[in-house]
């Protein structure tokens, strides 16, 4: 499988199928883009099952904006709409496809009950 570009247009659709996500924002003048862009690019030809999206932070500055961007490459891995995953610095092939199994292995259901917990917490603060 190929990478997707994302844009603010897709941005949203895209995170919040089901399944896992992973997004790389990165910009074409960024040398730890460049050297993480080959990795990410075998790790998708290898995982089939899963998005495999980037976001050009030079063409996408709003959407890098509200994502809370700070530096690139940052990888953010998504499943099922839910935030799992967010880092920044270029990630070796080993260290990838760890976070790639830590997604995959999840249980949702836990994360959905913290998730659900901790906006309990927040509204009765």
């Amino acid at each position: 499988m190929t990478t997707v570009n994302l844009t603010a247009g897709t941005f949203v659709d895209t995170i919040r199928q089901d399944g896992i996500v992973l997004v790389d924002w990165w910009a074409s003048w960024c040398g730890p883009c460049r050297m993480f862009a080959p990795v990410y690019e075998k790790a998708a030809g290898a995982h089939e099952d899963i998005v495999f999206a980037k976001v050009d932070t030079e063409a996408e500055q709003g959407l890098s904006g509200q994502a809370g961007i700070t530096s690139i490459p940052t990888l953010m891995a998504f499943r099922d709409g839910i935030l799992v995953f967010s880092q920044p610095g270029a990630l070796p092939a080993p260290a990838l496809e760890e976070v790639i199994t830590a997604v995959h292995s999840l249980d949702m259901d836990k994360v959905r009950e913290e998730l659900a917990a901790q906006e309990t917490q927040r509204e009765s603060a």
